[in-house]
C-alpha cells in the first residue's frame, strides 16, 4: 500500500511538529506549511492526498484555503483542524468545501482514523480504480454515499463528509425509526449537546435538499428519533 500524502496547515510549530512526526512515524509522507500564503503553492507542487487544515492561519484562513482547493480538485478530503465551537462556524467550514472537522485538542488515534475514513470515501487520487459504490432510490432522488453526491434528473448536490454519513444512516433504515443517540454516536462520536443541536441542523438541510418530492419525508420522532420515509 503506498503512503499517504498530506498537505499538513498549521501555524502553531510546536503543534505541527508534534503532529507531523507522529503521522511520519505511521508511514504518512507529510507537507508541513504554516503560513497561509504558502499553501496553493505547497499543494499544486506537493499533489497531496489529503488536506488537514488548520483553521486559524495568518494571512488566509483556513475557510478561504478550502474554497480554493475546490476549484482546483473538487474531490480532494479536506479535514479541519479547530478551536472552535459555534455552529455557524462549523457549517462555514462545509459550506466553505470541507468534509469533516475535528475540534483541538484532539487525540492522534482520532485524527488518523478521519483521515483514513476520508481517504477511503473519495477512493484515493484520479487514476486509481474507484471504490465500487452502493446506491439508494429515493423517491425521485438517487444518493450516491461514497461519492457524497445526491442527484435529482440531472441536477448533481455534492453533500459534506457528515450529511452523507446522516443520510446513508436513515437511508439504511427506510421506513424503520432510527434512534437519535445511535445517530451522534455513529456519526459524531459523541452524543454531547452541542452536537445534538448540530444535529438538528443537519436534518433540517436534509429536509431542505428533499423538498422537491413530496413523497420523501423525514420524521422527528420526539424524544426517540427519526423516521426516514418514502413513498413510491
Amino acid at each position: 500500500m503506498s503512503r499517504i500524502r498530506l498537505l499538513y496547515v498549521e501555524d502553531e510549530v510546536f503543534l505541527g511538529k508534534i503532529v507531523k512526526e507522529s503521522l511520519e512515524s505511521r508511514d504518512f509522507e507529510i507537507c508541513m506549511v504554516s503560513d497561509g500564503r504558502e499553501v496553493m503553492p505547497a499543494f499544486r507542487k506537493f499533489q497531496p492526498d489529503v488536506c488537514v487544515l488548520d483553521v486559524m492561519l495568518p494571512y488566509k484562513d483556513g475557510f478561504e484555503l478550502a474554497r480554493e482547493i475546490r476549484a482546483i480538485d473538487q474531490q480532494m478530503p479536506i479535514l479541519f483542524l479547530t478551536a472552535k465551537t459555534q455552529t455557524e462556524d462549523v457549517l462555514k467550514g462545509f459550506e466553505s468545501g470541507g468534509n469533516d472537522y475535528l475540534r483541538k485538542p484532539f487525540s492522534m488515534e482520532e485524527l488518523i482514523v478521519r483521515i483514513h475514513n476520508l481517504r477511503q470515501l473519495v477512493g484515493g487520487k484520479a487514476g486509481q480504480a474507484p471504490l465500487m459504490s452502493e446506491a439508494y432510490d429515493l423517491g425521485q432522488y438517487r444518493f450516491l454515499p461514497q461519492q457524497q453526491e445526491l442527484h435529482f434528473g440531472e441536477t448533481i448536490r455534492k453533500l459534506s463528509y457528515r450529511e452523507a454519513e446522516l443520510l446513508k444512516i436513515l437511508s439504511e433504515n427506510l421506513n424503520f425509526k432510527v434512534l437519535r443517540k445511535d445517530i451522534l454516536l455513529k456519526v459524531w462520536g459523541d452524543d454531547s449537546f452541542f452536537n445534538s443541536r448540530n444535529l438538528d441542523v443537519y436534518i433540517t438541510r436534509l429536509r431542505e435538499y428533499f423538498r422537491q418530492d413530496p413523497g420523501v419525508e423525514i420524521m422527528t420522532l420526539k424524544g426517540v428519533g427519526y423516521l426516514f420515509k418514502v413513498v413510491k
